[in-house]
């Protein structure tokens, strides 16, 4: 077996530490939830589960991090601070006997302070992998003055951060699952735009940035993201390379469920910047990624599996 999905979910199952703090817990069906509020599948609190998944793909290891439920970023400073130090240390727990799971620290955007915080101690600490992050939700913008530090060091490490979308606060998408079919997508695209037009790309070259789901919406819009640039639009800042250019600097994984939607992110992104993915175990995902890229000729598919995961992963600074 060879290969890494760079893009599954667990969550630990945690005990409430006080009456205020949420547990993390099962139904009476197996399913896990947040003090009542489903999370996800049973298989989301079995490693196990997940391995079966990887001897199914015929791959060797996955990149684990937990799923948007347990991001909870409405939580005020102090409960955010607590609880995001309490599913770090729950999901390494978790893992710690299984070294084909490569386990991902989140690190709460919308809280600054407390994402430098947790980055600086999830550093020299055996066993994580790299990084997540919501990408939109509620997190503060990626272009803020008040995430200077933060990018700073994100970059000194060396390791990646994978940004997955973390749950759109427009009221309008409620119905009809658009929540998800289009929230996510957005909300990716816009961490994006952010991330280019805000100049955090061009500040931190060394940045290693995963976007979930093919990037979004971000390969459909470039073009008119440049005709914006080229006709100097109000905001847009002056670019020394084309918006292709800046968005190469980026990563995104294979999850986008449709063969012409993944070469159109192969282009985007060239074929050194994509990495698998599955979504597991969540129903959005694909059982078999490898399966999933089709027609992708050998050498492409073989960096997509094998290389750039590979490249990601080399190390987590001390």
């Amino acid at each position: 077996m060879n290969g890494t999905d760079f893009h599954t979910h667990l969550a630990p199952l945690l005990l409430s530490g006080f009456p205020s703090d949420p547990a993390v817990t099962r139904d009476r069906e197996g399913a896990v939830e947040i003090d009542g509020l489903p999370v996800g599948p049973a298989e989301l609190s079995s490693p196990e589960a997940l391995e079966h998944h990887l001897d199914s793909a015929g791959l060797a290891s996955a990149v684990v991090s937990v799923p948007p439920p347990c991001y909870r970023q409405h939580l005020d400073t102090l409960a955010c601070h607590a609880w995001t130090r309490q599913i770090n240390d729950g999901l390494l727990e978790m893992v710690r006997d299984k070294p084909r799971l490569l386990p991902l620290a989140y690190l709460p955007l919308e809280h600054p302070e407390i994402a430098l915080e947790e980055l600086q101690r999830s550093i020299p600490r055996s066993g994580f992998s790299g990084f997540t992050a919501s990408a939109g939700g509620r997190s503060t913008h990626l272009d803020s003055p008040d995430l200077s530090d933060f990018w700073c060091t994100m970059e000194e490490t060396g390791s990646p951060l994978f940004l997955h979308p973390g749950t759109s606060p427009d009221p309008r998408l409620g119905r009809h699952y658009l929540t998800n079919l289009l929230g996510n997508p957005f909300e990716t695209t816009l961490a994006s735009a952010q991330l280019i037009f805000g100049g955090v790309l061009r500040a931190h070259p060394g940045l290693r940035i995963v976007l979930a789901h093919g990037g979004g919406c971000l390969h459909a819009v470039l073009g008119r993201w440049q005709r914006g640039v080229d006709t100097s639009r109000p905001g847009l800042p002056h670019l020394d390379q084309t918006v292709a250019a800046e968005a190469r600097r980026l990563f995104a994984d294979s999850v986008v469920h449709d063969e012409h939607a993944l070469e159109s992110v192969l282009r985007t992104f060239g074929p050194e910047h994509v990495v698998l993915g599955s979504d597991w175990p969540y129903p959005m995902g694909v059982q078999d990624p490898v399966q999933a890229l089709g027609d992708v000729n050998a050498a492409m598919k073989e960096a997509i599996v094998v290389r750039n995961p590979e490249r990601l992963l080399s190390r987590m600074s001390s």
